[in-house]
């Protein structure tokens, strides 16, 4: 049986929408806080930064703060930030940012996107269970929400 990894998350979906679609479902901003369900301002270029919150009620408090590190057009997406970062009165600042990557690759009738969230390993030990937990669920959900945003 293979080893269980508590410090990367994988999930796929296929969708029935162009790459290109998808592609700018990704990675232009207006587009991305529409089916993820943020406010950021700032830009998706590589050595960028865009900040804001989530919009999902009750979690409006919850910050993002995205780091890009590397567009390769209509193929991967890469950023960085501090996942589940939750409690408003604690400083998230001197933890390190995990990696979220977006792959997209062309397949019969759509696209195939895959995401890969690593890095969890490395977050404070008191959170790294649940941050973990939560966005194990919490991909599944973002691309159910960007399948039903291209699909539509």
């Amino acid at each position: 049986m293979p080893a269980v990894s508590t410090d990367r998350i994988e999930r796929e979906i296929h969708l029935r929408a162009p790459r290109t679609k998808v592609w700018k479902a990704l990675t232009e901003l207006g587009q991305f806080q529409t089916w993820f369900g943020a406010t950021l301002a700032g830009s998706f270029a590589a050595g960028k930064n865009a900040k804001g919150h989530v919009n999902a009620k009750g979690w409006e408090h919850v910050q993002i703060d995205i780091d890009v590190v590397k567009l390769d057009p209509e193929h991967y997406f890469a950023y960085r930030w501090r996942p589940f970062a939750v409690e408003a009165d604690r400083d998230y600042s001197k933890e390190p940012k995990t990696l979220v990557e977006f792959r997209l690759d062309e397949v019969a009738g759509g696209t195939r996107v895959t995401v890969v969230e690593s890095g969890f390993e490395k977050l404070f030990a008191d959170r790294r269970d649940e941050a973990f937990r939560m966005h194990e669920g919490g991909w599944e959900g973002q691309l159910k929400n960007i399948g039903k945003y291209v699909e539509a």
